[in-house]
Parts: C-alpha cells; structure tokens; sequence
C-alpha cells in the first residue's frame, strides 16, 4: 500500500472501520514512518458494535440499535400472539453494547425480551434452560436476545462449545456472524430440556447493520462529522491518529484526536454498571442510549 501511495504522490489515507481497520492504520503509519515517507494516516470509527476504545460511541452503532429495538418489539408482539419461546440472536463479538438496546423494546413489565445475555457476563446453558424455565412458567411465554459472542463461565466462546470447527476473519477473529448455529442450538436445548413445543430463533446478522428503514438522525449526522474532522485533522493536525467522540451534554459532542495505538485491536466491554445480574441490562443504559438512537417507532 505504502508503495503504490508513494508511485502516485498519495499523503493522505483515510480508512473507515472499527478497531481491526484502526490496527490495519497503526501498521501502514508505521511502515510510512519506517520508509521516510511522509503520510497522514487517519482512522475514522464506524463499527455497530459500539466497542472502540476511547471514544464514548461510534458512528454505526445508533441506526443499528434502532434497528434490534424495532425488531424486538415487533418479535415481542408476535410471541405474545402465539406464545412460546423466540431467542434472537444479534451481533457483536466482544460487547454486548447492541444486544443491551433491545432494553428498549419493553414498555411493560411482562414484555420483552425477558432475557438479555451480553459477552460481559459468562453464560451457561444450564442457567440459560433455567432462567427460560423460570420467565415460561411465569408469562406462558419468553423471548430471549442472545448476544452473538457470549461466552462460558470459563471464557470460550459458545460457539466453540456448541461447534468443532472455527472459522475465522484475517484478524484471527473467530468468525460468529452469518451463522444460525448459535441460536439453533439454544433453541434446540430448550425444546429437548423443557419440552417446550413451539420454539423459534433467529439470528439477525448482516441485516441488522445495513437495514435502511430506521436510521437515526444522530447517527447519520455524526457520521458525517467524523469525516469531516478526519480531514481537519489530516490537514491542519500534521499527525496520525483516530478521531474520537466527547460527550459534552445531555445531548452534544464534540471530536478530538486519539492515537491509534489506544484503539487498535482491543475492544471496549458493555461497564459492569450497566449489567443487571447475568441475564438482564440496567434501566440505567437507557439514560446513554436514548441520545444515540433518537425517536423510536411507536407500537403497541
């Protein structure tokens, strides 16, 4: 890459992801620097999955969770027509800060989802048997959302327990999305364990982050900034880094520049203050979710 910028006078370089492009940056910065060849290198964050380090959130992440709130509602409505147990399954390898959003579908005590599982607490099939027992017996009915990356009492993925084989990105990255086999577990678990009849699942993969029907105004207008600032700071900064969100208000930011070695490769976790046991989100998620997502739709 490096070469071919230089062939064609290239000083600048711009790369859009979450932190595996950051590290992707940090390594063409320093093979630049190595070479002598002067080049901005500026990562722009954007990653659903809201898992970047430094900043407070991430361009991607609100549309994204307007999207699982509005599906969960809508999957909610449908389990309380014909009841029995719905487990959706919603991306995110590391963090559970998407999963946590479906926190928003429930507007009474006795809607969904029931049950929240997020990487950040250790999951297990048995308490997960129980606790669907349990909100079953209770509601006559359950809907679970199950983060895609949770992860046993002992830190391996499920996916890995529920299935030999791994595939993985070129980050090394166990390669979790595109997949049913973790819902299709889980709910398999659940009919042979309880007997329960009538269980569903689905796994909403690369549609949850593409879908264009529910895009927040926040999101869309932020993401625009963050661009706009990754120039400023390529042109008038004279150094290499990623540009990061500040919270300032009950709602504003503003941007500012992080090096890219405080963001590259490792992820951020959901804080444990947001966990509300092993299996549920604190209401007070709520209060530095709203802002991000915007109006949500109106369902009753």
């Amino acid at each position: 890459m490096v070469e071919v910028f230089q062939r064609h006078d290239v000083r600048y370089f711009f790369y859009i992801g979450g932190n595996d492009s950051a590290e992707t940056c940090r390594i063409v910065a320093n093979f630049a620097e190595q070479k002598g060849y002067d080049l901005r290198v500026i990562h722009i964050p954007k990653t659903i999955d809201n898992d970047i380090l430094v900043t407070d959130h991430t361009p991607g992440f609100g549309s994204a969770a307007k999207f699982v709130v509005s599906a969960f509602a809508g999957l909610d409505l449908d389990n309380y027509a014909i009841p029995g147990v719905f487990v959706g399954v919603v991306m995110g390898r590391n963090s559970g800060f998407l999963t946590a959003t479906s926190l928003f579908a429930r507007r009474w005590p006795d809607d969904g989802p029931h049950l929240i599982y997020v990487p950040e607490a250790p999951f297990s099939i048995d308490r997960f048997i129980e606790d669907v027992d349990r909100v079953y017996t209770k509601c006559g009915r359950c809907v679970a959302a199950v983060c895609e990356g949770i992860v046993a009492d002992d830190g391996v993925p499920m996916l890995l327990k529920l299935k030999d084989e791994e595939e993985r990105d070129p980050f090394g990255n166990l390669q979790l999305s595109g997949r049913s086999t973790l819902g299709d577990a889980l709910s398999d678990a659940v009919k042979a364990r309880l007997k329960i009849t009538r269980v569903r699942c689905d796994t909403f993969g690369y549609l949850q982050r593409s879908f264009l029907g529910v895009i927040s105004e926040v999101d869309k207008s932020e993401a625009r900034d963050v661009g706009e600032t990754a120039v400023h700071f390529a042109v008038h900064g004279k150094k290499n880094g990623s540009v990061a969100i500040r919270r300032t208000g009950d709602y504003s930011v503003d941007y500012f520049l992080t090096s890219l070695e405080s963001v590259a490769l490792n992820t951020k976790p959901l804080p444990r203050e947001f966990l509300k046991g092993l299996n549920d989100i604190d209401e007070s998620f709520k209060n530095y979710a709203r802002p991000l997502m915007g109006p949500l739709p109106q369902f009753d």
